[in-house]
């Protein structure tokens, strides 16, 4: 097994503590069950859950890397009573699943060829070589299960640090093999960069956007979504469209100021990120549903830029709480909160106070239920069928113009001519 040797000041732990995510017992069971198999520092944590924790992000997914081919780790597994999933056994991938969570397990490994969407691999017990065919030098820091650190490109562990994004080894070679990295570049820029970007590898990501056409539309998606959902991206996006990106990948994107206003308002008000809304907010009037298809979008997520998109029933900043909460129980709270923060977004700073004080109203009132049902209408004489329908709907739209009003007696008064004057 070959590998450089660690540096003794580099470690992940902080305080002479392992971070908490590493000694979780089911992380350990996982790594015991490999090095049980394959003896000790056969697996190190890599690429994201080591960069976050350098950086001081949150962890999210536990990501290892093995000498054991698949074969080895399924074993393993099976042999410590872990379940796995084979989730790219030829790429010598293998998921294990510890206590309801996955962690994606590799073997180390080599590209031997790639076409900018495929490659094909060759596996290793070269650590240094493994990390030469990753993404960017900060993704390719390991740690062993003592929370020392490996930095194998030797710039991963300062990168990290210091908000660098470079690509290992030549920009323009690691975005041959795969060219979605063009928009991982420009992810990782809005997530962990500072200052001035990487020179050679925006001059990469400029030179070689053409090559986006034709890409997996979910994959693509995904990257757009996990860029957008940066604490505050608009660097990122400004660079985008500098280089000629953003139209790669979303022809028609040309204004960016109701994007940035959005996101400076999340910013300033300290609100969870939300990279759908964003999106919504980057697509020109009109074309949300075009848009959704093209990127593959799921139902849920099409529906919701849809909604958001529309004009209708008009939304303004100086609309009264009852006729706003008339349009939150006609389109639903996200639909109706998604245009108020892009209408927010689009209009005058000083209409801001009105379109916050329509999101506290809407956040703050839950639509109450009709006071009569079909068993009151039933009770009026009205026969079993589509009339009984009717007559609800009837009572319904009196019942919001009435402000949602919650008295009964009042509401069967009502349900009563209703149904008197439908059958006469």
């Amino acid at each position: 097994m070959k590998s450089a040797s660690p540096d003794q000041t580099k470690t992940l732990r902080q305080g002479g503590k392992l971070p908490a995510w590493m000694t979780h017992a089911r992380t350990v069971a996982v790594t015991s069950a490999l090095e049980a198999k394959g003896g000790a520092g056969c697996v190190r944590f890599v690429g994201g859950c080591v960069r976050d924790t350098v950086t001081g992000h949150p962890v999210g997914d536990v990501d290892m890397a093995t000498v054991l081919t698949s074969d080895e780790v399924i074993g393993a597994l099976e042999a410590a009573g872990l379940r796995w999933a084979p989730t790219g056994v030829g790429h010598g991938t293998v998921t294990a699943i510890a206590d309801g969570t996955p962690y994606e397990i590799t073997t180390l490994r080599r590209d031997v060829s790639t076409d900018g969407r495929n490659a094909t691999v060759a596996f290793t017990t070269d650590w240094d070589e493994d990390a030469q065919r990753r993404d960017f030098r900060l993704n390719s820091l390991y740690a062993d299960t003592a929370g020392k650190l490996y930095d194998p490109t030797g710039h991963g562990l300062s990168d990290a640090r210091d908000g660098k994004v470079v690509f290992v080894g030549e920009a323009m070679a690691r975005v041959r093999e795969d060219y979605l990295r063009i928009l991982r570049f420009f992810r990782f820029q809005a997530g962990y960069g500072k200052g001035e970007p990487d020179a050679a590898a925006v001059e990469a990501c400029r030179a070689l956007k053409g090559m986006l056409a034709g890409r997996a539309a979910e994959r693509t998606a995904k990257e757009v979504l996990k860029l957008l959902a940066a604490h505050d991206p608009r660097d990122a996006v400004r660079l985008m469209v500098k280089t000629g990106v953003l139209a790669a990948v979303l022809p028609g994107v040309t204004a960016l100021e109701r994007f940035e206003k959005l996101v400076g308002i999340e910013v300033e008000q300290l609100v969870e990120t939300d990279a759908e809304l964003r999106l919504a907010a980057l697509l020109p009037p009109g074309t949300a549903k075009a848009m959704a298809e093209r990127l593959r979008l799921s139902n849920a997520q099409r529906d919701r830029l849809v909604a958001a998109d529309t004009t209708v029933p008009r939304i303004v900043s100086w609309m009264s709480a009852r006729e706003a909460r008339r349009v939150v129980y006609g389109i639903g709270l996200r639909a109706f909160t998604d245009r108020v923060k892009l209408g927010w977004a689009a209009g005058k700073a000083s209409a801001a106070p009105q379109w916050r004080s329509l999101l506290g109203l809407a956040e703050t009132w839950s639509p109450p239920p009709l006071p009569v049902t079909g068993a009151d209408v039933a009770a009026a004489g009205v026969p079993k069928g589509p009339l009984v329908g009717e007559v609800l709907r009837e009572v319904e739209a009196w019942w919001i113009d009435q402000d949602f009003t919650d008295d009964r007696e009042q509401a069967l008064q009502r349900l009563k001519a209703v149904a008197k004057g439908m059958a006469d």
